[in-house]
């Protein structure tokens, strides 16, 4: 029940908080989303516009190569660890939790330091 209901706020959303970790990179983790003490909440996080949601492993010490989106794209960490980089300087850690609203048209790859999990939402 907890999964679907993840996937189901995932899949409804856009906006969302961010935290600063450096210059180049901003990480956003889904237990920041959620502020009042309230024993059910939802937050928009993302709005697909292809509709769908790709379930996505990373082997350790491995890359997803560098490639380009032509819609918004939500990556979400469910567990791992990980390094999203782009063309533009963008460097950002991403953990169990951790998640990424991944440009249009921008290059970018994905490193993996151990295997990782994730959704990408379209």
């Amino acid at each position: 029940m907890k999964k679907v209901l993840f996937i189901a706020m995932l899949s409804i959303a856009i906006g969302c908080k961010s935290t600063k970790t450096n210059s180049k990179s901003t990480t956003m983790n889904l237990n920041n989303l959620h502020t009042e003490d309230k024993a059910v909440q939802t937050n928009l996080l993302f709005q697909p516009s292809e509709a769908k949601v790709i379930s996505l492993q990373i082997a350790k010490n491995e890359q997803l190569k560098e490639h380009i989106t032509k819609v918004p794209a939500l990556l979400v960490c469910v567990n791992g660890n990980a390094t999203y980089n782009d063309e533009n300087g963008t460097s950002v850690q991403l953990q169990s939790g951790d998640y990424f609203n991944i440009p249009v048209n921008v290059k970018h790859w994905v490193d993996a330091h151990e295997k990782s999990n994730f959704l990408l939402i379209k």
